[in-house]
């Protein structure tokens, strides 16, 4: 599976891309047909303190899952990103079965 990662409007640290990175490989796991994903880590801006948004695109075998998620910290928006892939992903393997 190809990870791209983008971020938008900062630049993200390595500790950040690691963990992004660690957290999109594990939706693997769950179905294998997953060819690429796409990451965009964006800075709303909103004055509040939830202004991180986290979007995953996630493209397979004649499939497209998608989730966006925003929180106070870039980590928690794509744990919460991952979790909805998640759910889409195990819905999407119970139908083709």
């Amino acid at each position: 599976m190809t990870i791209k990662i983008q971020s938008v409007h900062f630049d993200a640290d390595k500790k950040l891309l690691g963990f992004v990175n660690q957290k999109v490989e594990k939706l693997n796991t769950f179905y294998d047909g997953i060819i690429n994903s796409e990451i965009i880590l964006r800075l709303d801006k909103s004055n509040n303190a939830s202004n991180k948004i986290a979007e995953i695109k996630m493209h397979g075998k004649g499939q497209q899952f998608f989730a966006k998620k925003q929180c106070a910290s870039f980590e928690e928006a794509t744990d919460l990103a991952c979790e909805a892939l998640k759910t889409q992903v195990k819905k999407h393997k119970e139908k083709i079965k």
